[in-house]
């Protein structure tokens, strides 16, 4: 009798981060671009609890050489980190595959992970700036961990859209 995976654990976890990831690249891709940066900067209330949160998403701001100077920016590879960070957390996580609910599973793992790259992209991002301080890192942490939070469930709803 052969040995099969009649479950199919092994598809639903590698779809699940796919979907994950290709959700923070698009979060990534849509509200760090200069254009929704600079509309939340004009359109937003930051006193206000939906402004604040607009605002939020574009924390992972990039420009790519856009603007001032080219090249790439401390800002610019702590974008890339937060996307192949995300990709790699998904993958390493292991809730989604052992869960006994899978749904629930891959929610809080795809949320988890997020908040983990986003705490860990900004520590890392922190070091190539101007200010490249151990305290400057550790108060960057706070931010990217707060963005991973509540912008973190997006990123565990696009998990569940992996085959169960």
């Amino acid at each position: 009798m052969a040995v099969t995976n009649s479950a199919g654990t092994g598809r639903s976890h590698g779809s699940a981060v796919g979907t994950g990831a290709f959700a923070a690249v698009v979060l990534v891709a849509v509200c760090g671009s200069p254009a929704y940066v600079d509309w939340a900067a004009a359109n937003t209330d930051p006193a206000g609890a939906g402004g604040w949160f607009l605002r939020l998403l574009a924390w992972p701001a990039w420009r790519f050489g856009v603007g001032e100077g080219s090249g790439v920016s401390a800002a610019d590879v702590t974008a890339i980190l937060l996307v192949l960070l995300a990709a790699g957390f998904l993958h390493l996580l292991p809730a989604g595959r052992q869960a006994r609910s899978p749904g629930v599973g891959q929610f809080f793992t795809g949320w988890a992970a997020y908040v983990l790259a986003s705490g860990f992209a900004a520590f890392l991002g922190s070091f190539l700036g101007s200010d490249a301080a151990l305290t400057a890192a550790f108060q960057a942490t706070g931010t990217g961990v707060t963005y991973g939070f509540f912008a973190g469930w997006i990123i565990g709803a696009a998990s569940l859209g992996g085959r169960a």
